[in-house]
Formats: C-alpha cells, sequence, structure tokens
C-alpha cells in the first residue's frame, strides 16, 4: 500500500516540519501543555485519517494551524478549565520575559487578540493570510491586529511593539 504524501511530504516529514508550529498554536490557545498535548495530537490524527489534498506547502501549513484552533477550541468546550491558570502553582509555561519573545504577553490577552498576533508575529503571515485562516475579513483582522498591539504595548510598558 502507497504511502500518503502531503503537498510532496511524508506524514513523519510533515509531523517533523510542523511540530514547533501546531505545538506552539495549541499552547498559546490553551495555556497549559497537557491540554496543549492532546490538542495537538489530534491534529496530526485527523491530518493522518483524513488525509486532505493541499495545493502547496502553505496551504498545508494553513491547514494544520487551522485546525489546530478549531480542535483548542472545541476542546475549551468541552473541557471547562477546573483551576484558572493564574492560580496554579506549577508554573510550566514559564516563558522569559523579555522584549525579544512575545510568547509569555500572547498568554495574557483574549483568544481573538492571542491568535492574530501569534500568527503575525510569530509565524510572520501577513495580514491577507491571516484572514484567510482564520476565515476573517481582512479588515476585522486589521482592526484586531491594531487593538492587540496596544494591548502588548500595556503589557511591555511602552511604545515598542
Amino acid at each position: 500500500m502507497a504511502k500518503a504524501m502531503y503537498a510532496g511530504l511524508s506524514f513523519e516529514q510533515v509531523v517533523t516540519k510542523y511540530t514547533k508550529t501546531v505545538g506552539s498554536v495549541c499552547v498559546v490557545r490553551l495555556k497549559n501543555w497537557t491540554d496543549a498535548e492532546d490538542c495537538f495530537q489530534n491534529v496530526f490524527c485527523r491530518l493522518y485519517t483524513k488525509s486532505p489534498e493541499f495545493k502547496d506547502e502553505e496551504h498545508l501549513k494553513a491547514w494544520l494551524i487551522r485546525v489546530s484552533i478549531n480542535e483548542c477550541k472545541n476542546y475549551l468546550r468541552d473541557n471547562k478549565p477546573l483551576l484558572p491558570l493564574k492560580d496554579a502553582k506549577d508554573t510550566a509555561l514559564d516563558f522569559p520575559h523579555d522584549k525579544c519573545d512575545v510568547s509569555w504577553a500572547l498568554l495574557q490577552l483574549e483568544p481573538k487578540y492571542r491568535n492574530v498576533l501569534y500568527l503575525y508575529y510569530k509565524e510572520r503571515y501577513k495580514i491577507d493570510e491571516i484572514a484567510l485562516i482564520l476565515n476573517k475579513p481582512v479588515g476585522t483582522i486589521k482592526t484586531l491586529l491594531k487593538r492587540g498591539k496596544e494591548k502588548l504595548r500595556k503589557i511591555y510598558g511602552g511604545d515598542e511593539v
């Protein structure tokens, strides 16, 4: 039986190449390593079982990000947290608090800003690409990006973002 190919990559190559991207989306969305691992696994299981066709690697990456966001959204809906992150003693998400890495600051934002800013700053997507991935109008993405940047400025305590 022939192995499935995803935009010219084997399943193993896709997992290796996009582990960090899918994992980061899940952690930023869920703020919890354990829950993120569950969603991470579900995303790649869905890829393997559905075997969708992709035009190119960019289409594959966008699909993985979209499915990751949806998987996290479903997980949050189905599993209400028992203990808020701020009350948890275990700080598994102890991101460095420096000006070079915005991961720790993104965790403090609402998901609607967090997703847009993550895709913009960490994945380096353009506004129109983010709109396609999140299935929202370009104007909405611009607004979320602008408001999200303002919130990041407050978190960082300065004008640089």
